[in-house]
């Protein structure tokens, strides 16, 4: 993958050359919109070979007192990194980023200095990375990236998620070994977090073995193309 390593050095210093100007107007309406915060949210996660590294985005959601808390929320299990379409933890400035991924922006520099590809999975937190199992750890012998296909098919996750209790029931669940009842007792975001859990998170792993197995430098264009203009593809026999 020499073509894509160096295609990535490339083009990132490229796109922080051209963008600067844009991340500068960003940075200073995250100061105006969401004061008393920092204006970047850098977070552990998980890279190439199980490295951590610090991840960095601009920051979406309310100030608190550590970035742990910032995109984390605090349920009887502890904390969760899922967010959905409508948490109270997201100002109304930080979905118009998150929407239009502007909020990604930062991770131009993750990939100039090596941490990041432009196409690869999403870097997970530890806890989701470390229940990889067998086969599904081909995940981590790749770069995490800023979008992927499974990013492409999850582009709006976290407004997908705000309608996971209609989605959940419509699922065999027999299959996921739980009862309509026991979903009924979670309030919405312990529901979206199991979906989260059982049915993307899954799915995403899948998506991104198969990308690993058959790697392809014309489909990773392809794909910053459906990011960038927000379209669909064709991918592993079905639409992203």
């Amino acid at each position: 993958m020499i073509v894509k390593y160096l295609f990535d050095r490339v083009v990132a210093l490229i796109g922080l050359l051209f963008l600067w100007p844009v991340l500068l107007i960003v940075a200073i309406m995250v100061k105006v919109k969401m004061p008393g915060g920092p204006t970047f949210f850098v977070q552990k996660r998980v890279g190439k070979d199980g490295r951590l590294f610090n991840c960095h985005k601009f920051r979406t959601m309310i100030p608190v007192k550590n970035n742990v808390g910032a995109e984390a929320k605090k349920g009887d299990k502890g904390w969760s990194t899922v967010s959905v379409a409508g948490d109270s933890r997201i100002t109304p400035f930080g979905a118009t980023l998150r929407h239009y991924k502007l909020d990604e922006l930062p991770g131009l520099w993750d990939v100039l200095i090596g941490n990041m590809s432009f196409v690869g999975p999403r870097p997970d937190v530890p806890g989701y990375a470390d229940k990889l199992q067998g086969d599904d750890r081909d995940v981590l012998k790749l770069r995490p990236g800023i979008t992927g296909p499974a990013t492409l098919k999850y582009r709006l996750e976290d407004e997908f998620l705000a309608n996971a209790r209609t989605l959940a029931y419509g699922l065999q669940l027999t299959a996921y070994g739980i009862s309509k009842e026991e979903l009924e007792k979670m309030n919405d975001h312990e529901l979206a977090v199991w979906y989260n859990d059982n049915v993307i998170y899954p799915d995403k792993v899948r998506l991104n073995c198969y990308y690993y197995r058959h790697y392809s430098f014309i489909k990773d264009f392809q794909m910053i193309l459906c990011t960038v203009l927000g379209k669909n593809m064709k991918y592993a026999g079905e639409t992203i």
